[in-house]
């Protein structure tokens, strides 16, 4: 039979990662591509292929060495039917049935998820929220994307559509998100917004790496800059609170990187303004695996998926 591998896929709004994976959930290689300029649907599809059939030809193994490919996708995936409902960042995507195309061309078993339910599989069986039973995980970046944990599971709705965490409105008639709606957490927290407040308070371009540094370093504005976001982000985390009462809520993506200055301000908001029992009991953590979560939830998930 020889050894059995997963290939992870993660899908981002400006890269493509595709990664080789032992059972142990252990990256072996991972190659990536720069998205910005191929967003054309079917571009995305052959590169895809590609990548996997090359990942089999520099390895030297076959079909039959593969488990599963699993593919984490920055929208509304149906995980059961192995379809996109959209994309929010990426046009032109609605409805493919990605899942039942990509193992036709493959000959491989294919699963796919939205790519924070696969980046909160990842913190619950091997990261920061191990341990709980209740968890939510955000991971910050292009845009918001969360998923959640209950009861041991993960939980993803009538429509395998739940968790979109940044998607909770913060303002009855705030500026237009890209999902269609307004006042999005995500117009106030996403990367683009935030590094063009960033620039605003600092008067010149700078990128948010720099901000974390800065604010690290102990700068005053730096600091003040990421309390904002920290108080942005913990008033829509405490309706999640309120909502869920999870045990732990914690917080991935680059965005993340900030630290102690933007997780401090998201503990204050939520002791503050969430009831008073679900407040007590949840803990807020940084996100352990870093920009690894993706691959290494899909390859969770295939695993999971091949056990039937």
């Amino acid at each position: 039979m020889g050894k059995k591998f997963i290939i992870s896929v993660d899908l981002g709004g400006t890269n493509l990662r595709v990664a080789l994976l032992d059972l142990r959930y252990r990256i072996v290689l991972k190659h990536s591509f720069d998205t910005r300029r191929l967003l054309n649907k079917n571009r995305l599809i052959k590169i895809i292929i590609e990548a996997v059939n090359n990942i089999l030809e520099s390895q030297n193994l076959n079909k039959r060495n593969i488990l599963g490919v699993g593919l984490g996708l920055p929208g509304s995936i149906d995980y059961e039917k192995g379809a996109v409902h959209s994309l929010t960042n990426i046009p032109g995507w609605k409805g493919v049935r990605l899942g039942s195309l990509l193992k036709k061309k493959l000959g491989i078993p294919v699963f796919m998820d939205n790519d924070a339910n696969l980046m909160c599989l990842a913190e619950y069986r091997l990261g920061a929220a191990g341990g709980s039973r209740y968890a939510v995980c955000l991971t910050l970046g292009t845009g918001v994307g969360a998923g959640v944990i209950s009861g041991g599971r993960l939980y993803r709705g009538a429509n395998n559509a739940a968790g979109e965490v940044g998607h909770i409105p913060l303002n009855e008639s705030g500026r237009r998100c890209n999902c269609g709606g307004r006042g999005c957490l995500e117009t106030y927290v996403g990367n683009s917004r935030i590094l063009a407040e960033a620039r605003r308070v600092f008067g010149r371009r700078i990128s948010l790496e720099q901000v974390s540094g800065l604010a690290r370093r102990g700068n005053a504005k730096a600091l003040g800059f990421w309390s904002g976001v920290g108080r942005h982000l913990g008033i829509a985390l405490t309706g999640v609170v309120n909502l869920l009462n999870p045990d732990v809520i914690v917080i991935g993506g680059g965005v993340a990187n900030a630290g102690k200055a933007l997780l401090d301000e998201v503990k204050k908001v939520i002791r503050s303004r969430a009831m008073t029992v679900q407040a007590r009991h949840v803990k807020v953590y940084k996100a352990r695996l870093g920009s690894d979560a993706g691959l290494i939830g899909a390859a969770v998930m295939v695993r999971d998926g091949a056990r039937g």
